[in-house]
């Protein structure tokens, strides 16, 4: 096997862990520390297959996974978002060019902002009380896909 297909199974398997979050947060509002992990641990994986540079490619990775890890740790400390979500986003960033990720986290707010909508929309159907718990894990997900599904249409040489 070649190391682009290589590649494109590491995208593909990337893929299917997110699908996975997203439909866990769904059901439990949680995202397993232990799928977290292997998402973070495949990361190095791809680096090397993709003939990534020690440096600053891959120090690059792990400054971008630090920024986001703190940014959104930030959230979480005062209540704005899970600690599963936080965790999976600083996992994703080892992932991606830190332009590519800027671009997931546009994508990311756009369609947590209308997951949000729905769920209020709902709460105020069903006449609960409480606030609103919104799967965030779901949007971090979408914008996963949606990234993965434009990096792939793309030659694995054009990634970094």
């Amino acid at each position: 096997m070649d190391s682009e297909t290589f590649i494109y199974l590491l995208w593909g398997g990337l893929a299917i862990a997110l699908i996975v979050a997203a439909i866990t947060d769904l059901k439990s509002r949680r995202i397993s520390n232990w799928l977290n992990l292997i998402i973070g641990l495949g990361a190095p994986v791809f680096w090397i297959i993709s003939g990534m540079a020690f440096w600053p490619d891959m120090i690059g990775q792990l400054g971008l996974a630090a920024v986001i890890f703190t940014i959104f740790g930030g959230m979480f400390a005062i209540g704005a978002m899970g600690g599963g979500d936080v965790k999976l986003l600083t996992a994703l960033a080892l992932w991606m060019h830190w332009l590519t990720f800027l671009e997931l986290l546009v994508i990311m707010s756009i369609a947590g902002g209308v997951l949000t909508l729905l769920m209020m929309i709902s709460k105020k159907i069903k006449k609960t009380e409480g606030p609103v718990k919104v799967p965030y894990g779901v949007a971090i997900a979408f914008s996963g896909l949606w990234t993965i599904w434009g990096i792939t249409g793309q030659s694995s040489q054009t990634i970094f």
